[in-house]
């Protein structure tokens, strides 16, 4: 009898013992979980000072939990901020590389623009002084539309640059020819002949090829970082889905639940819940890597032979050399207009002297030196500035694909690769099993984590995909010297490799014009326009000859 006592004694403590047991289990504190929960600005009403059922869970283990429902709710909008803000700070530091470079880019351009004006005016009015001033309009009329070009690009740079040669045609013809009277019809005659006779020799054919390809390059370079800056802008605002948020609370606060407030997700478990929510975002990734592959292809050029910097500070001492030119061959220049356009009128004898007296030039040409160039960006020069984009963009290819590992590495997010026994696999503190899956829609239907969609591309990204793609196109046109704002020419009309501008005769137009006809007089009127202008012709190159000596310098 005694034993059976004492085994019933022992049974009923054992019974109490249990009892007691699960009683504490059921009395386990959660003051961690909710010092932390109230740390993030929570109510901390809603979080139990100890474990209790937690059948009300939605998302989270069910279970014994130190997680309200009013928690698990707050928690599962908290994840979402989390998540947000951490790829919003890669995003943006990538949107802040794009948007300092544009910035930087921009303001040297236009400085660059203003300071070869600049240079020209200075030049010129110390070379031809009242004269130059009578005719500045001309050229101020030739950057007004080199900044249109690169501020709108609503400008046919090859047009522009030939009626700027044309109109200048028309002012030094009437200059050299100061002893006629020539009517507005007569000087339009006379501008048909310039490609014709090229009377400022091979200069004009040279500019033209020069500023168009470096303006195009230059003007296309900075529309490409400032795309970058937008399309990085649009995209890192992420819409979670909500299996996305579900997966997010899960990863992020549903350790808290159990009272694993210092286990992290495990790495593999963070990178498939990544790839789900980003899967759009990595639908970016092809047309971004070729865009980033086209920009360094026109930085190539930029610091070659598309180099803008190189065009513009030397084009002051380029013009005034085709001016030369055209002093050398102004007597055969007007013998083949008068042939073509006629014999013109002769001014009275007394406009002729007064005429000369006016077209006389001021021969205070000096040179600039190098150190009284003005410098452009404080100083900064062209090279330096892509060299710099060219190391940030190579850093940017492959951003959007390796976005999800980018979070993930983030120590906030998830635990390091090397622990992966001691983290959060979504269910409690073990290993995670599941393989990683890859980047983009097509590789999410058998994400373990995420249920994505893959038949509904998000429409946001189909957008910027195809502003990625436009550009790219614009740039690969512009790699091959092409005007982007005109016409596009396919890939295969161009064949050149990087590094160097095709030859001018090799290379295809920009653009196509229809010859124009010139207007043609008798034989008769041919002999007489020939031999009046010989006469004239000592006494206009004594006038002249002095003053075009002076400005002739050797190209740079």
């Amino acid at each position: 009898m005694a034993r059976l006592g004492l085994l019933a004694l022992l049974c009923t403590l054992a019974a109490l013992s249990a009892s007691l047991l699960a009683a504490e289990l059921k009395s386990k504190s959660c003051s961690e979980v909710r010092r932390l929960y109230v740390s993030k600005g929570f109510n901390k009403n809603d979080a139990p000072l100890y474990e209790i059922n937690g059948d009300h869970l939605k998302i989270c283990p069910q279970g014994y939990t130190c997680c309200s429902q009013e928690m698990e709710e707050k928690y599962s909008l908290q994840s979402k901020e989390d998540f947000k803000s951490v790829v919003s700070e890669q995003c943006n530091h990538l949107q802040a590389v794009f948007a300092s470079r544009y910035k930087k880019f921009d303001e040297f351009f236009k400085e660059l623009l203003e300071n070869a004006e600049k240079s020209l005016n200075d030049m010129f009015v110390k070379t031809y002084g009242h004269l130059y001033m009578q005719n500045s309009e001309l050229f101020k009329d030739l950057f007004v539309e080199l900044k249109r070009y690169y501020v709108v690009g609503n400008v046919n740079l090859e047009e522009m640059l030939n009626d700027f040669w044309a109109r200048l045609l028309e002012r030094m013809f009437r200059l050299v020819n100061s002893q006629y009277h020539f009517t507005d019809e007569y000087l339009e005659c006379v501008s048909k002949y310039t490609e014709q006779l090229k009377p400022f020799g091979d200069v004009p054919r040279k500019l033209k090829l020069q500023v168009t390809r470096a303006f195009v390059a230059a003007r296309t370079f900075a529309q490409g970082l400032a795309v970058a800056r937008d399309v990085v802008s649009k995209v890192s605002v992420v819409n979670t889905t909500a299996q996305c948020s579900q997966a997010l609370l899960k990863m992020i606060y549903c350790s808290h639940c159990r009272g694993l407030v210092t286990v992290k997700p495990c790495y593999n478990y963070c990178s498939n819940i990544m790839r789900g929510c980003l899967a759009n975002q990595g639908e970016l990734d092809f047309e971004w890597n070729n865009f980033i592959d086209a920009m360094l292809m026109v930085a190539e050029r930029l610091e070659g032979p598309f180099n803008i910097e190189s065009v513009m500070d030397p084009i002051d001492v380029k013009i005034s050399d085709a001016i030369m030119n055209m002093q050398d061959n102004s007597v055969q220049v007007s013998q083949k207009v008068f042939q073509g356009c006629g014999p013109p009128k002769p001014l009275p004898a007394g406009r002729i002297s007064r005429s000369i007296s006016e077209s006389a030039f001021s021969a205070r040409f000096r040179p600039y030196h190098p150190e009284q160039r003005p410098t452009t960006a404080a100083g900064t020069s062209l090279d330096r500035l892509v060299t710099d984009v060219k190391e940030k963009l190579k850093q940017a290819k492959k951003f959007w694909s390796s976005l999800p590992s980018t979070v993930c590495n983030d120590e906030r997010m998830a635990a390091g690769n090397g622990n992966e026994d001691d983290c959060w696999n979504g269910k409690g503190k073990s290993r995670y099993l599941f393989a990683v899956t890859g980047n983009g829609l097509a590789n999410q239907g058998n994400n373990p984590e995420v249920q994505v969609d893959t038949s509904r591309p998000d429409t946001l990204i189909n957008h910027q995909i195809m502003a990625l793609r436009i550009m790219t196109s614009k740039m690969k046109n512009a790699y091959n010297g092409n005007d982007v704002d005109f016409f596009d020419i396919s890939d295969e009309s161009s064949g050149e490799g990087s590094g160097s501008g095709c030859e001018y005769q090799q290379c295809p137009s920009e653009f196509e014009y229809n010859a124009t006809e010139h207007s043609g007089k008798s034989a008769n009127e041919k002999a007489d326009s020939a031999g009046a202008h010989a006469e004239a012709e000592p006494f206009l190159l004594t006038a002249l000859c002095l003053f075009f000596f002076i400005v002739q310098r050797e190209w740079r």
